[in-house]
Parts: structure tokens; sequence; C-alpha cells
């Protein structure tokens, strides 16, 4: 307990005004009680440990903005962004939420940041997700339209406005497509993260799948929603596809009722 007398609100001041330099040095003066050398010391641990770990979650990202261009973001994130979590595995995330908030103001950063950085960060969160793929309660060889399938509770279905997988140093696109890129995410038995791109009728395919649908119900329904479509051919090509995610070990099987029968 501080004792009447005591200098607490100088002391808060002080390290008020220590968190401010360390957060951005170039803003805002070092407290003038503390040695310039060891401020230093300060500044170099804290925004190296940040920058290096959003810099192994967003190499791309990295890459495509430059060495100049990419530390000036990533100061402007550790000068102006209130982080909710203390973890530096959930750096990444702030750091997206950052992007995702219109926070930086820096000139010139193309429009496909926010989601080329989604993209990166989905491949660290499955990457550390607690989440195991289920050893049981499936037949993974059976015939996939004997009953409903089960689903890899570690996959991502995802839609972006940009060709987030071709983006690179040599390929940053300036137009937007006209047709959306759709992805799925997946973290396999070996924990190796793959993506694979698909048509949006795969992945709506496999939404309906994860809502509990069977392998028939959910063609019949795409085949609904394609009147032109011969209904024999989407029954052929979605059967095809499984079979291909099932490889991928998205779909891990037929599900298997409690007395060990498929349903």
């Amino acid at each position: 307990m501080p004792q009447p007398g005591s200098n607490l609100p100088g002391f808060r001041d002080t390290q008020l005004e220590f968190a401010a330099h360390i957060r951005n040095p170039k803003t805002h003066p070092r407290p003038g009680d503390v040695e310039d050398r060891r401020m230093k010391i300060y500044v170099e641990l804290f925004y190296n440990n940040i920058e290096g770990f959003l810099a192994s979650g967003f190499p791309i990202t990295k890459q495509v903005l430059g060495d100049e261009p990419w530390h000036q973001l990533v100061r402007e994130f550790v000068h102006r962004h209130g982080s909710e979590s203390p973890y530096f595995l959930e750096i990444s995330q702030e750091f997206l939420t950052f992007l995702a908030d219109g926070d930086p103001q820096l000139p010139g950063l193309p429009e496909c940041l926010l989601e080329l950085a989604h993209y990166e960060w989905v491949e660290l969160a499955l990457g550390v997700s607690e989440v195991e793929i289920p050893e049981s309660g499936y037949d993974a060889g059976a015939d996939l339209r004997s009953g409903p399938l089960i689903v890899s509770p570690l996959i991502w279905c995802l839609a972006y406005r940009w060709p987030v997988h071709e983006i690179g140093p040599g390929h940053i696109p300036e137009v937007m497509p006209e047709l959306p890129t759709h992805l799925i995410v997946c973290r396999r038995r070996n924990d190796q993260v793959s993506f694979m791109a698909v048509s949006a009728a795969t992945l709506k395919l496999v939404e309906r799948l994860q809502a509990g649908e069977t392998a028939d119900e959910a063609l019949g329904r795409i085949a609904e929603a394609m009147p032109g479509t011969d209904s024999t051919v989407v029954y052929e090509q979605g059967l095809a596809t499984l079979e291909r995610l099932r490889e991928a070990e998205i779909v891990l099987g037929v599900a298997i009722e409690d007395h060990g029968t498929a349903r």
C-alpha cells in the first residue's frame, strides 16, 4: 500500500513516459532521468521482438511492401494500436485488427494488403490451433454417398476479392478481378498447412457438408442452383471432387453410429 506523501503519481507518469518513448522514440522524448544508452537497449529489444514476430508471420507481406515501408508500418502499429491481448502468439491477430480497422496512415499501401495479411495469418492460426483431427467416429474408406460425411475440424473455407495465393514481390495486382478467389485451408495429420484453390461450387459443397448435409443432399441443392447444367454432370463432378477432398484430408469419411454401422 502506498504511504501518505509517496511519489506514486510521479512514478506512474515516469512509467507512461518510458512506455511512450519505447513505442515511438521519434515522437516521445525519453524520460530525463534515464540514461540514453540504457533507454536505447529497451527501445531496440521491444521493437525487434515485435517486428521479428510479425516478419515470421507475414513474410510475403513484408516482401511485397519492401523493407522501409514495412518498418514504417510496424512502427505505426507499435505506436498507435492498443492491443487487447498480452500474448505473443496473438500479436499477429492484433496486427490484422490494426490493418482491418483502417488505422495505417501510410500512403501507397496496396489495396490487397489486408486480404494478403489475413491469408498469411490463417496459416499461423491453423498451425497453432490445439484442435486435433479425430481418429474415430467415421469410416475413411466408405462410399461417400452412404451417409453423412465428417469434415475435418481443421479447415477454413475462405473467399477473397483478391487472388491472395498468387501475390508476391513480382506480382502485386492493381485492379481487383471480377471474380473472387475461393480457398480451402487445411491442416493435415502431419501438421502441415496447405491451401487449395477451389471453385465457388466446391466451397459451397464443403460448407453444406459442415452444416450436416449428406453428399446427395448437398449436391442436389447445388444442382438446383445451376438450372442450366445437367444434374447428372453436377453429381459426377461433385463425387470426383469429394474424392479429392478426402485425399486432402478435408473430408475424413462417412459418419459411423454408436453401434458401429454407417448410417
